[in-house]
């Protein structure tokens, strides 16, 4: 089925794009747990992003952009298909926080994006375009499934895990950094700043191309573990205030390094006179982590929204949202209207291609003509479904956006939360008793959306054991001769 509907794609690509028409680049960056306001045009009280900040002065600014799921592997899955991960049944990142004990017993949900699925790069790819992959991907643990074998010509970095390691002589975001997609640089050398550079090597060796590219460039950035260059560091140390939302030196400083690569991106286009030409879209995988317990500090605010990373509430999954088209679309323009990770895959081959049915079969909605005209997504809600714990926060659930309302379901405790998020962006007021009308007819979209993406649900655990889960709040592993041990002190006390 995949082979068949790649050989459609190039039979409907060559309906369209003759010679003579000029198609735009495209530049996907995803940053890796960066938060709502964790930009300074975005409201951060710290971060300094001027970058970043310059796409959104020349481009298109979304304030109610939403990624798909609450942590990574499910939001980049939606973003390479178009589809909700709920119908990739690709719900939690991989491989997940074993919970074995918890109330509820989690799906056997799908780690990967399947080879079956047309991906964003392969269906650009099919339509005559470059594709480069650089950094993180964390779509399977195989190499079957990496980005070369998804469509892209080049990876650089991108491979299973989701962080750099610092583990196997790896040194975290400082060299060596134990990636088999990425060699080693010279001591000291930083991993944002190298794959910047290799970005830079793949734009001056093609620049006399005239075939347009796809660089999908998932920053590792601003994941954990916390590490920046020194002098970055103590810059912000200088700068943080005490009554401050953002006050730590160290994340402050991971964000000016990714917003220098964008810099050196968009110089670098622009000095190839291919800037104008080339579609730039930026934005996160999901909302700013706070922090766990394994951290010795506080991480990001993402206030006023509600939480953060791994939670079901907006911090968790509300996420700037910027493109930048010079010349085709206004500058400084704001758009409120609601916008979700899955979106990307077909709006990008409308601007690319206009081969309507290459999208057959996605759930992302094409919002081409919000950047072009003055026009509204055509959507009643979006969605989120996630089976799973984690151990930032979340407990199963699933959640529908409808204009202003958002209905929240928790499985484990089967309660319903209801906030208008006009009126209360900081979901501090479940409105549940007060407008049962209005729960009721979301409770209903998100039964009837269920059923249509086929999601998988949890189920109540016969192993549920509140003792033994009690080990597991704080996201501590156990092994089989932990339960065995746990199990015998458990038979010893009865």
């Amino acid at each position: 089925m995949r082979y068949i509907g790649l050989i459609l794609l190039i039979i409907l690509s060559g309906c369209k794009n003759q010679i003579g028409q000029e198609r735009p680049n495209i530049i996907l960056f995803v940053v890796d747990d960066l938060g709502w306001t964790d930009l300074s045009s975005y409201g951060s009280d710290l971060y300094q992003t001027p970058n970043v900040d310059n796409l959104l002065a020349n481009g298109v600014k979304f304030t109610n952009a939403y990624a798909s799921c609450t942590v990574c592997s499910p939001s980049r899955a939606s973003l390479m298909t178009g589809k909700y991960p709920a119908r990739l049944h690709c719900t939690d990142w991989i491989s997940g926080h074993q919970k074995p004990f918890a109330k509820m017993a989690v799906p056997n949900w799908t780690e990967q994006v399947s080879l079956e699925e047309v991906t964003l790069a392969e269906a650009l790819k099919a339509n005559g375009y470059q594709t480069i992959h650089l950094g993180k991907w964390h779509l399977g643990e195989s190499e079957e499934l990496w980005p070369e074998h998804q469509g892209f010509d080049v990876n650089i970095g991108g491979w299973s895990k989701g962080a750099p390691q610092k583990k196997n002589n790896g040194n975290g975001y400082f060299s060596p950094y134990a990636n088999p997609r990425l060699e080693n640089g010279l001591k000291g050398e930083y991993l944002t700043e190298r794959l910047t550079d290799e970005a830079l090597d793949y734009l001056e060796n093609t620049k006399d191309s005239q075939i347009p590219f796809f660089m999908n460039f998932w920053f590792y950035n601003v994941h954990t573990p916390l590490q920046a260059k020194k002098e970055k560091v103590e810059k912000y140390n200088e700068l943080i205030q005490p009554e401050a939302n953002h006050k730590n030196p160290t994340y402050a400083a991971m964000i000016e390094h990714m917003d220098d690569a964008i810099g050196s991106i968009v110089q670098k286009l622009k000095q190839q006179d291919k800037l104008d030409n080339t579609i730039i879209i930026f934005t996160s995988d999901n909302g700013g982590l706070i922090g766990n317990y394994r951290l010795k500090e506080k991480v990001t605010s993402n206030k006023p929204l509600k939480s953060g990373k791994g939670d079901m509430y907006e911090g968790g999954v509300r996420v700037p949202f910027v493109v930048q088209w010079l010349n085709k679309i206004p500058k400084g323009k704001i758009v409120e209207e609601p916008l979700m990770s899955i979106d990307v895959y077909p709006t990008v081959l409308e601007l690319t291609s206009n081969n309507e049915k290459q999208n057959i079969g996605i759930d992302g909605v094409d919002f081409s003509k919000v950047l072009l005209e003055e026009t509204k997504i055509n959507r009643p809600a979006i969605f989120w479904h996630y089976p799973h714990y984690h151990l930032e926060g979340a407990k199963p659930y699933s959640a529908v956006r409808k204009g202003d309302w958002k209905l929240i379901q928790i499985f484990e405790r089967d309660t319903l939360e209801l906030y208008n998020l006009k009126d209360d962006i900081g979901e501090t007021m479940n409105l549940i008793n007060a407008n049962p009308i209005k729960a009721k007819e979301l409770l209903l979209d998100l039964n009837t959306w269920r059923v249509e993406v086929n999601a998988q649900m949890p189920k109540p655990n016969t192993n549920f054991n509140p003792d033994f889960e009690e080990v597991y709040k704080k996201g501590k592993w156990l092994t089989k001769s932990d339960i065995e041990f746990l199990e015998h002190l458990k038979s010893t006390s009865n």
